[in-house]
Formats: structure tokens, sequence, C-alpha cells
């Protein structure tokens, strides 16, 4: 994506470029760009891992596990503890973990260590240029929260399809600002005890 002249353009792949002004959700500071999610990160790119090769002292998160609205882990299960026979996805440090299932719930850590989890759990890495706790900000933001709920199909467990999340906008600041972002919604949850 790209501005020109006052106007927001999308090319993909060799197609011409097409004006998306129409589906900007909103303005942001001339120094952030507009990216689409699965742009950034590896949304949708998942290892399975059968459950026989987890062992039994490693880490199992299952959505219960995660605080709705709030992004706290409330419990770290390992696997002999929870008994899950099933695959699971795994992800690593500062991987982003986000709930795809009934995203209104709005579920959403930052993994500080190596795991496995349920498949309805997204592990994201966004590289070296986004910090996982801003990608986290705006995955739990209501801007975000309420594309993924328009966007969700399933009535008694909608979730979030892959080409819809990948298709998702994504403001993108610059590196300096996404820590200084960071810096105060860190400070102002701490005064909220959030």
């Amino acid at each position: 994506m790209f501005k020109e002249n006052n106007h927001f353009y999308e090319k993909i792949g060799n197609k011409e470029s097409i004006c998306i002004d129409n589906e900007i959700p909103f303005e942001i500071p001339e120094s952030w760009i507009w990216c689409r999610l699965g742009g950034i990160c590896n949304y949708g790119q998942v290892k399975s891992v059968d459950s026989a090769e987890i062992n039994d002292d490693e880490w199992v998160l299952d959505l219960k596990d995660i605080e709705k609205g709030t992004g706290k882990l409330l419990k770290i299960t390992t696997k002999k503890e929870v008994n899950s026979k099933s695959k699971k996805s795994c992800f690593f440090k500062d991987d982003v973990l986000y709930s795809k299932l009934r995203p209104y719930l709005n579920k959403v850590i930052i993994a500080h260590k190596k795991g496995f989890c349920t498949s309805e759990i997204l592990p994201l890495n966004f590289g070296e240029y986004i910090l996982p706790q801003y990608a986290k900000l705006i995955l739990m933001s209501p801007y975000f929260v309420d594309y993924a709920n328009q966007c969700s199909y399933g009535t008694k467990m909608p979730r979030l399809g892959t080409s819809d999340g990948k298709l998702a906008f994504f403001p993108l600041a610059p590196l300096d600002e996404q820590k200084r972002i960071v810096e105060k919604m860190t400070k102002l949850y701490i005064k909220l005890n959030i």
C-alpha cells in the first residue's frame, strides 16, 4: 500500500494499482502506513504438532487460560496437567497469540516462552520491526475487534477466517513511535490496574 496525491493505493502482484480510499478505516499520522495483516506477519501459517511430540512438562495454552478483554494470562498448564490428545500449534517467545474463536471475547497475549496452543489460537510472529506489544494493542483495539466480529462466520462458535484475517488493515507506526505508544499504554494500564 502507498499514498500518492492524498489517495491510498494498493498493488497486488503484477496487477495495476487500485485506489482503496473507500476501504481505509480511519486517518493515521503521515509517518504511519496502512498494511494488510497478512503482509506483516505469518497469519495462518501454523506449525501443527501431534500431542505425542509434546513433552509432559511443556506449556499447553487453551482459550480458558486467557482472560477476556484484558490480555492477561490466567494460568500456565503443562501437557501432563491437561492430558490433551489433540494436535496443537507451536508458538515461540514473543509471538502474539490471537484467539480467532469468538473474537468479541478479545483474547490476545504475548508468549513469554515457547509452548503449544489449541488450533483456535493463532501464533503470530511480526518480525523485528513491529513490537509484539504494539501488535497486541492493535489486535485488541475496538477497531480490530469490530472488524473481526463483522467478518466472523458461524453462529454458535463464530471465528475469524484466515482470508479475512489476512486482509485486515493494520495501522503501522514507525518503530520509535510504537515504543512510545507501548510505554504510554503500559503506564495507563498500571494506573487503571488492568
